[in-house]
């Protein structure tokens, strides 16, 4: 992992040091409230900085955070970095400078929005779920990560320095990951019981899991055609040759020819239907077929067999516990993660400006009306 990126990155739960508290209501200095408590515009225009110093874009980089409305410096940011266009084609102008830098800050205002709302989320869910962090246990947790990304004072002390942070906002930072865990914690923690009945209604469902099938250890000759599987059987009755060299002679069966025709531990329900069939019905040591198969004709011998082994419910139990408790965990937590996201989301309040899907006054885009006469191209599906 690259440590010097956790510490960059804008995580979607880190927690901003910046949160204010407040009675209620959203005035012109706060871009949101959540549950009547507001973030401000000074703490929203902090973490834009941060995320700008952030970029992976070196020209995005170089240009700062943008100025909106008028993008003025940022588009003289990116006119000086901008290399000499080819032989013959135009320079790109304001507008497409301008278009370029508002993309910038929209990426930029809605990766921060999402970052510190999530961030108060998560406060509020602790708070409410009775989770509390030592300052002690934060400071520990953060100097054991800050002494591997940087194993010395001065590589700290210019990181803060580039990235335009302080040592409390990655304290914050690093709180937030600890609630986070603390309250999957409590989530699963409340799943991790099975009763008797699930126990053994798993173990009735998924009895194929705990059952280890028949097996047949076979002589094998494998044929183009019907006529070469009933010379190679007929060379078999007639008794002085042996199973290996009329493998050898007719077998088209590369592997199983090498050695002598032997096909080791085949399971039952491993192969073809008929073939399947012809195998576990056969008796020990007779010389069987041609059974025909979509490879050719099989004529074979049963050598040995294993029979069909299956797990007791009591052998079982501490591995089937240990996947229903799991189960149970991951759909608590799935549960959990659903009304979390209601719940707080109801709460959220954002400014026109600075408005996110995370908040409730979010209306997601219209789709683009038909063109009448043009084929409509599904959208490509969301990874996120």
């Amino acid at each position: 992992m690259n440590h010097t990126y956790r510490f960059l990155a804008l995580g979607a739960v880190a927690l901003s040091a910046l949160v204010i508290a407040s009675c209620g209501g959203l005035s012109d200095s706060d871009v949101a409230s959540i549950d009547g408590t507001t973030i401000s515009k000074t703490t929203f225009n902090h973490w834009v900085t941060v995320a700008a110093n952030a970029s992976q874009d070196p020209t995005a980089k170089a240009a700062g955070v943008p100025d909106p409305p008028n993008y003025t410096k940022c588009i003289a940011a990116k006119r000086a970095a901008a290399p000499a266009p080819v032989k013959g084609q135009p320079d790109p102008s304001v507008a497409q400078y301008k278009t370029q830098c508002d993309q910038q800050y929209t990426q930029l205002k809605d990766q921060v929005m999402t970052f510190l709302i999530r961030s108060e989320w998560l406060e509020l869910q602790a708070n409410e779920a009775g989770i509390d962090i030592s300052d002690a246990k934060v400071k520990a947790e953060f100097d054991k990560a800050r002494k591997q990304a940087f194993p010395t004072t001065k590589q700290y002390a210019d990181f803060l320095k580039s990235s335009g942070q302080t040592e409390a906002d990655l304290l914050f930072r690093q709180r937030s990951q600890l609630l986070e865990k603390a309250i999957t914690e409590q989530v699963q923690k409340a799943a991790k019981t099975a009763t008797p009945d699930e126990l053994s209604a798993y173990y009735q469902k998924n009895i194929a899991q705990f059952t280890q099938p028949a097996t047949r250890d076979l002589n094998v000759i494998l044929t183009k055609t019907k006529d070469q599987a009933d010379r190679a059987k007929a060379a078999l009755a007639a008794g002085d040759v042996s199973f290996a060299s009329v493998a050898q002679q007719y077998s088209i069966d590369a592997t199983s020819k090498k050695v002598g025709g032997k096909l080791p531990a085949v399971a039952q329900g491993s192969q073809e239907a008929a073939f399947d069939s012809a195998i576990f019905s056969a008796p020990l040591n007779k010389v069987v077929g041609p059974v025909k198969t979509s490879l050719g004709y099989y004529v074979f011998q049963v050598t040995g067999e294993t029979p069909k082994k299956v797990q007791s419910e009591a052998q079982a139990q501490k591995t089937i516990q240990q996947i229903v408790i799991a189960d149970k965990g991951q759909k608590a937590l799935a549960a959990f993660g659903k009304s979390y996201q209601t719940r707080w989301k109801e709460v959220t309040e954002c400014q026109v400006y600075y408005i996110v899907a995370d908040c409730n006054n979010y209306k997601a885009p219209k789709a683009a009306a038909p063109v009448p006469g043009q084929p409509q191209v599904p959208a490509t599906p969301s990874g996120g």
